[in-house]
């Protein structure tokens, strides 16, 4: 009895014994600190100058404009060729007119039969208008001689469009240049048949010169219409021109995948032919804020950080940072960070705050 009775204290005390070894052996383990972590770092530095953004391309007329006829024909002669000057007003070219005079002479013709119909009518309503005061004719004669003459009214004004709208014809058999200008193209010649549309003379005109330049897209994002850019004349020492951008073509182009800019010129010199090879730059702005990788980023409780390593003690703490922009490489940060600080680029995902850490490839950024 006395041996049943001290077993089950005897197996107390060895489980008491076995619990506090257990805490024991956890409370040692968590007091131990973390492993030593190997991490890649960078020092943090400000931003490189950004280079000089620069182009080709040529000159162009700020306004260029294609004269053709308004209706077909066969044309007669073309008054103007290529490097031609031309003043507004003046006649470039013409088409044969024969169809079209007959056509105005055929409407003059009805013209006349309707004015003389219409003196008929008038003569009439006259006479009419004199018997019904005398009560010597019916009230319906009178009535029908007012009708015949605002039938004869209505017949004259419309033989007066038809000889306006002939007029029209002819005149547009004579092609003239809408405004002062040199002539850069030509698209036929004389005695050739034109469809009305078809581009007779490209005209330049003298309000002013573009410089046009084919860019990629990346380049492309960075211009906004407005953007002061530097053009200089290629071969030509000392010729520049100051000019903005004036227009971005809203769709690259299918073959080259570029996109179109064109530059206005302010007070080119005469130098700047059209066509001629010029280039263009844009002088790269200041940079500001700082850059690290986008690897070092962490987020924790829907906020973004990265790792700092303090250089004396090599631990490190997650730093709250407000992020301007990121792209695959990089982030852009405008606050958080302080130029010569070291943050961890790789391995950041098993670090604890106040852990030791071991740096390999600390280099500049």
């Amino acid at each position: 009895m006395r041996g049943n009775d001290a077993s089950p204290s005897s197996g107390r005390l060895l489980a008491m014994l076995v619990i506090t070894l257990a805490v024991a052996s956890c409370n040692r383990e968590e007091k131990e600190p973390p492993p030593v972590r190997i991490v890649r770092t960078v020092t943090v530095e400000p931003l490189r100058q950004a280079p000089d953004l620069a182009f080709t391309g040529h000159v162009e007329a700020q306004d260029q404009a294609s004269l053709a006829f308004r209706i077909g024909g066969r044309m007669t002669e073309r008054l103007v060729g290529v490097g031609a000057n031309v003043r507004e007003g003046e006649v470039v070219a013409r088409l044969d007119p024969a169809n079209e005079l007959n056509d105005l002479r055929s409407a003059q013709a009805v013209l006349t039969a309707a004015l003389g119909d219409l003196r008929k009518a008038e003569n009439q309503f006259r006479r009419q208008s004199h018997l019904l005061e005398r009560h010597i004719t019916t009230q319906a004669d009178f009535d029908a001689a007012r009708q015949a003459l605002t039938a004869a009214r209505a017949q004259v004004e419309a033989a007066q469009a038809r000889v306006r709208s002939a007029e029209d014809l002819v005149g547009f058999t004579t092609l003239k240049a809408d405004a002062p200008g040199v002539v850069t193209r030509v698209g036929a010649e004389p005695a050739e048949v034109v469809a009305a549309g078809q581009m007779i003379v490209q005209l330049a005109r003298r309000d002013g010169r573009d410089a046009v330049f084919e860019i990629p897209a990346d380049l492309a994002r960075r211009l906004t219409p407005g953007m002061s850019v530097r053009v200089a004349l290629a071969g030509e020492a000392g010729a520049e021109a100051a000019g903005r951008v004036r227009e971005i073509a809203p769709q690259a182009d299918p073959v080259t995948r570029t996109f179109r800019i064109r530059v206005g010129l302010t007070d080119p010199a005469s130098a700047f032919r059209l066509g001629a090879a010029v280039s263009g730059s844009i002088r790269a702005e200041g940079a500001e804020g700082i850059a690290i990788p986008a690897t070092a980023l962490t987020q924790r409780d829907q906020k973004v950080g990265a790792w700092v390593v303090d250089p004396k003690t090599l631990t490190v703490s997650l730093r709250g940072l407000e992020v301007a922009n990121t792209d695959p490489a990089a982030a852009h940060i405008s606050k958080g960070l302080q130029v010569g600080e070291i943050v961890v680029t790789a391995g950041a995902g098993l670090l604890r705050e106040g852990q030791q850490v071991r740096l390999i490839g600390a280099e500049p950024r």
